[in-house]
């Protein structure tokens, strides 16, 4: 099957979803592009790694994404997968092979050849991280060996159906890595240190908790089919300023120090509507912030508490309270911006008369501090979240309230993004607060499975997995669709996680700042990006 057959079907399963949205003025109102300048960025927490094999946070994913290509992009418009290094690919019958035609002359920074060699250096690469590289290792779960069939053809083999693998081949997180690159270990990798692609910029500099740095790549002349022009980067550099505290983030692109800044907080929003400066927001497809419950962990082993954990959300006060119009809340664990999304708001219902009769018939009684007890055992489960998202900590006390009133103590533990890696790892949390972006229903699987990430710690053999296998198992959408719905009511109806919101990608513009573009799984894309002004 060519890639046309195959970007059709994705082209029709995301429709008109993944469109960016943008206010303020336009790249239209400054002129044409100019090259040369620094984008000045603020990103709102230090990069946990700058690897893009390796990274999960939208900090290390917003520069690593510019440092990498992958095989394939993918149109944020349409879901459409288009040429990039690779100009053309076919699958089997049963989506267990893949083989990819490279476009020739591509080089890597340290000018060797970006090849079919290269290529399955790169993927084995991966495959060998395991769980340190957080998305990779679920796309590559079924991965069995690449296979270079020529100078330009590599061919992936994977020991079960991987329909989701050519839209994985579109991600950062699968982008390709010289092989002089896994010569270093991968914690050197994190920090920069031969972390060689083929990207339009490479990587500079990194000083921990202040800047990362990087440049133009000289001679670069291969990219994506998606962007608007051809040839090197407009930029000459992009200075990526490490900036946690929001205040200051604002204050720095209102007073000119900055040319951006993303994590725009929903009570700055306004400041950023006319006056020279705009706003770019894009939604995050994917798995929604949600509260993932270990069902073999204390209270939460219990189906009806969980359940009446999710009537107890009041996911509009969330928005209306915490956040703002950009955001949504949830109504289904994936995103309403992901193929295959089907609307589940009705069991999803803000209903606290529910979840107490759920409650007393389980036999939890208010206690004398009116936290609900039985058999001694008070109705409490702890929250381990990182604060990726700035305002994770607001939702969660929100949250926190919530949840009192029908008697239930949500402990809140703050963590760094490498101790929350580490427990969910481990398995050893009650609740995990997270978001996880991709543009692909697959990523029900990678969470989900019992054969992969299976954050609920489920036991094999369960329903769920007899439906993300299915949806796994054919690019049909007829064969795809019904499979991924019925996986995402499953997750709601046992509330094996409870979903709160839909995240929102909004960054900010200075009036020197031009054409900041995402991505289909909204990453910055910063190819076509320029700079105007002194």
């Amino acid at each position: 099957m060519r890639f046309r057959a195959i970007a059709l079907f994705l082209s029709i399963a995301a429709g008109s979803l993944l469109v960016a949205c943008s206010s303020g003025a336009t790249t239209a109102d400054a002129g044409p592009p100019r090259a040369g300048g620094t984008l000045t960025l603020a990103i709102g927490s230090n990069p946990d790694c700058l690897d893009p094999q390796q990274a999960s946070t939208n900090a290390s994913l917003n520069v690593g994404r510019q440092l990498v290509d992958s095989l394939t992009d993918q149109d944020p418009a349409t879901g459409e997968i288009t040429p990039w290094l690779a100009r053309s690919w076919e699958s089997n019958a049963d989506s267990t092979s893949f083989t990819f035609h490279l476009r020739p002359g591509a080089t890597f920074a340290d000018g060797t050849p970006v090849d079919a060699a290269a290529v399955k250096t790169s993927f084995d690469g991966i495959k060998a991280l395991g769980p340190k590289a957080l998305l990779g290792s679920g796309y590559l779960a079924a991965y069995r060996s690449a296979t270079v069939v020529d100078p330009q053809t590599v061919r992936f083999d994977f020991s079960s159906p991987s329909a989701q693998f050519l839209q994985a081949s579109s991600t950062m997180s699968l982008g390709v890595l010289a092989p002089a690159a896994y010569r270093k270990t991968p914690d050197q990798r994190c920090q920069g240190d031969g972390l060689i692609g083929s990207g339009p910029f490479v990587f500079s500099s990194f000083k921990q908790n202040s800047e990362v740095v990087i440049s133009k790549r000289k001679g670069y002349d291969w990219g994506s089919s998606l962007w608007k022009h051809p040839g090197e980067a407009y930029l000459d550099s992009v200075d990526y300023k490490i900036v946690p505290e929001p205040g200051v983030r604002t204050g720095s692109l209102l007073s000119g120090q900055l040319t951006a800044t993303t994590e725009v907080q929903p009570v700055d929003e306004a400041q950023f509507q006319g006056n020279g400066f705009s706003e770019q927001t894009r939604p995050n497809p994917g798995i929604v912030f949600n509260l993932h419950a270990n069902v073999t962990k204390g209270v939460l082993a219990d189906e009806q508490v969980r359940q009446a954990v999710s009537k107890a959300v009041n996911r509009q006060e969330v928005v209306d309270t915490v956040l703002s119009p950009n955001y949504k809340p949830a109504t289904s664990i994936l995103a309403s911006t992901t193929p295959f999304y089907t609307d589940l708001s009705g069991p999803l219902a803000f209903d606290p008369a529910g979840a107490a009769r759920l409650l007393d018939a389980d036999g939890w009684a208010p206690g004398p501090d009116g936290i609900r007890v039985k058999n001694g055992q008070r109705l409490s489960a702890a929250v381990v979240f990182s604060p990726v998202f700035n305002q994770n900590q607001s939702v969660l006390e929100l949250i926190q309230q919530q949840l009192r009133k029908i008697g239930f103590d949500l402990r809140i533990d703050l963590r760094t993004t490498a101790e929350t890696q580490q427990l969910q790892q481990a398995g050893n949390y009650e609740f995990i607060w997270y978001n996880v972006t991709r543009a692909d229903p697959d990523i029900l699987r990678n969470i989900f499975s019992t054969k992969a990430g299976n954050r609920s710690l489920l036991q094999p053999g369960n329903p769920l997995d007899t439906q993300l296998d299915q949806q796994a198992a054919s690019i049909d959408p007829a064969v795809r669709k019904p499979a991924a719905e019925q996986a995402q009511r499953l997750i709601v109806e046992h509330a094996y996680a409870i979903p709160v919101f839909e995240l929102r990608q909004v960054v900010a513009l200075g009036p020197d700042a031009h054409a900041v573009g995402f991505e289909a799984s909204s990453r910055l894309q910063l190819f076509d990006t320029w700079v105007s002004g002194s």
